[in-house]
């Protein structure tokens, strides 16, 4: 019941929030709103499957680390990680300038089931490589002495197929909802992106204890799978393909009846529009501050744990249903108060909840190498562990409004790809810069001889970086978001 308690949390989370979704009166039949639900549901967990077979690189970790390579270290570190996951960052950061413009040409359906089918495919290969090294497999000791060059290339290649998720996810949604109603879409990213941070790690955690390494990889694989082919049956690019009528969604699209640009004159126009640019730029600033957050922190507990006994805590424990938790409530608030109190604007909600992560930052480089504030029975409360899951619960309602749903109304239904593209790339070369910035200035592990990690990594001192360098970030995001504060789509004129 112990472990079951932190599942029915969060199913009754979930429940609650969908029960209590703000409903905008557009005209919609029954009929079409059970469609567009149709639509999204499948393709919104198509997405979280794919955080899953994404963020399972770091799941891994906790068996890699502790299997010696050639040189007797770590066979994949601090470093090491940091190399490969900063390698597959950028290659998503710069996919969407491919993948926008294909989407924008073929459409999000074609989108998610190339993302789905080449990420699927990666992580089989990934899961196959840690068999081969877990049973002394085929070519088990060419994979174990080029193991960060073998992960990184085929880490990479997952992460271009990942990177068509959020572009598809976006642009099928696009025609199927309207401006006044994309803060509760905004929502809905929110919770999709938060389900697949529970399933990569709660869910990653159990599997990598019961099954072992190789399911951490094929587990999504299969899940992937299955997803296709139910993508493949039941998504609709717009509902005019699904028997409804289609409709103006009052954004940046609305009035342009003329052809289709071509993705150079796109590009250019996303380039030079300053809204756009700006939201990229709060991305960036997102991407390094959710990663610095949801990388590092458990890494962080369990190399001091022997100082700070933060392993056996609850946050580390029920680390994905927390995340999970805290993702769906800043979604929620954030699309909420963006329709209902901003009209519409999102801009405000990225004020609010930028100051939110601002003030943790600094909190936290108060608190980071903390004993527990206080006890009741066998809880310890830790501030630093609350402090993270506070954060995160604002960074992720942030990324879910401005690129879940600023990039359609700014981009438009029709260029939105791109625009999502520009968007969530800068998000992931955020993440890049976390993933290499973290991978120098952060302690590597040392390896005693029954593989338990000893040295500076052990010290919390020596981790003090990790929450100072989220603070400059924290600030310029804060300030970048003022900036778009009474943004709103303007419609083109014939």
């Amino acid at each position: 019941m112990e472990q079951f308690t932190p599942i029915l949390i969060l199913l009754v989370v979930v429940t609650l929030v969908i029960g209590r979704l703000p409903k905008v009166a557009l005209g919609h039949t029954d009929a079409f709103l059970k469609r567009r639900g149709l639509n999204w549901l499948p393709l919104g967990l198509t997405y979280a499957f794919l955080y899953m077979g994404r963020y399972n690189l770091k799941v891994s970790k906790f068996a890699f680390e502790s299997m010696k390579d050639s040189d007797g270290g770590a066979m994949m570190g601090n470093a090491d990680f940091g190399m490969i996951f900063g390698v597959g960052t950028v290659v998503y950061g710069f996919s969407f300038l491919i993948n926008g413009p294909l989407t924008d040409k073929f459409g999000g359906k074609l989108a998610i089931l190339l993302g789905a089918g080449g990420s699927m495919v990666m992580n089989l290969m990934m899961g196959l490589c840690s068999l081969s090294l877990l049973h002394a497999g085929f070519m088990h000791e060419a994979i174990g002495t080029n193991f960060v060059t073998i992960f990184s290339v085929l880490y990479g290649i997952n992460m271009y197929f990942q990177s068509f998720g959020a572009v598809a996810i976006v642009k099928v949604n696009a025609p199927w909802f309207h401006v006044n109603e994309r803060g509760v879409f905004g929502a809905i990213f929110g919770i999709l992106i938060s389900l697949g941070i529970y399933f990569a790690f709660d869910w990653g955690y159990a599997i990598l204890n019961s099954w072992g390494l190789e399911w951490v990889f094929l587990t999504p694989t299969i899940l992937l799978a299955i997803f296709w082919v139910i993508d493949f049956m039941v998504v609709k690019n717009t509902p005019g393909e699904a028997g409804h009528a289609d409709f103006d969604t009052a954004d940046a699209s609305s009035g342009d009846d003329g052809p289709q640009l071509g993705a150079v004159d796109v590009f250019k126009l996303m380039l030079k529009n300053p809204v756009i640019m700006t939201i990229a730029c709060i991305e960036f600033c997102s991407g390094f501050l959710r990663q610095a957050i949801m990388q590092w922190y458990r890494t962080f507990a369990k190399q001091t744990d022997t100082i700070l006994s933060l392993k056996d805590d609850f946050v580390y424990n029920n680390w994905g249903m927390l995340l999970c938790v805290a993702g769906i409530t800043g979604g929620v608030i954030a699309g909420i108060i963006s329709d209902r109190v901003f009209n519409s604007r999102r801009g405000p909600v990225a004020v609010v909840l930028y100051a939110v992560m601002l003030l943790g930052g600094i909190l936290l480089v108060i608190f980071y190498d903390s004993g527990p504030l206080f006890t009741i029975g066998t809880f310890n409360f830790y501030p630093q562990a609350w402090l993270v899951i506070f954060m995160s619960m604002a960074v992720i309602g942030v990324h879910g409004m401005l690129s879940g749903t600023a990039s359609m109304d700014f981009g438009g239904k029709k260029n939105v790809g791109i625009a999502v593209g520009i968007i969530d790339g800068f998000v992931y070369l955020g993440t890049a810069v976390m993933s290499f910035t973290y991978g120098v200035i952060l302690p590597d592990e040392q390896l005693d001889a029954a593989g338990k990690i000893v040295g500076p990594a052990t010290e919390p001192a020596n981790w003090s970086a990790w929450p100072i360098s989220m603070i400059p970030l924290a600030l310029l995001g804060t300030l970048l978001a003022v900036k778009v504060w009474n943004a709103k789509p303007q419609k083109k004129t014939s």
